[in-house]
C-alpha cells in the first residue's frame, strides 16, 4: 500500500526558520533508511504557507487566495510517499522519526487511493486511461524540464 506522509507546519516552520544542521543530518539519515528499505518513493520540505497560493471552486467559478494560510496546524510543511505493506508499519516508521520541528509537531499519514479501490465506476476505459498517464508521467519525471 501507498500512503502519504504529512509533516504538519508549526509557528517557526511558517515564519521561514531553517532546521539546523543537527537536524538536517538525523532526517537525512533516517531518510537513507527508508531509501534502503525500499520504503521512501518521494519526499521533500514545502516552503511556508506565505509563498503559496490556494485555488477555491464554487460551480464553474475559480477564485485564487494567497497565503499565509490562518491555521497552521492545516498546513503541510512536507511529505513523504511512502510503499508499506501495512498502515501499522507505517506508523511505525514514523514513531522512528527524528522530530521533524524544533518544537512539538504532528505527522499525519494517509492512505492514497490504488485503481483498485474505485470498483465499477472505474471502467476498462478509465483504468486504461489511468495506466497510460501514470507511465506517461514517469517517464516525464526521468527527463530534465
Amino acid at each position: 500500500m501507498r500512503v502519504m506522509v504529512m509533516i504538519k507546519a508549526t509557528k517557526e516552520s511558517e515564519a521561514g526558520e531553517m532546521p539546523s544542521t543537527a537536524l538536517l543530518t538525523a532526517m537525512g539519515n533516517f531518510n537513507e533508511e527508508l531509501v534502503k528499505a525500499g520504503v521512501m518513493l518521494a519526499g521533500e520540505g514545502l516552503h511556508p504557507s506565505a509563498k503559496g497560493k490556494r485555488v477555491q471552486f464554487s460551480g464553474s467559478q475559480r477564485s485564487v487566495v494567497d497565503g499565509p494560510f490562518a491555521e497552521t496546524k492545516e498546513v503541510v510543511a512536507g511529505f513523504w510517499l511512502w510503499q508499506v505493506k501495512s498502515m501499522e508499519e507505517a506508523v511505525e516508521w514514523v514513531k522512528r522519526c527524528p522530530n521533524p520541528m524544533q518544537s512539538d509537531s504532528e505527522i499525519e499519514i494517509r492512505p492514497l487511493f490504488e485503481l483498485d479501490d474505485f470498483g465499477a465506476e472505474l471502467t476498462p476505459e478509465l483504468r486504461a486511461q489511468e495506466e497510460r498517464l501514470w507511465a506517461q508521467a514517469q517517464d516525464a519525471a526521468k527527463k530534465p524540464r
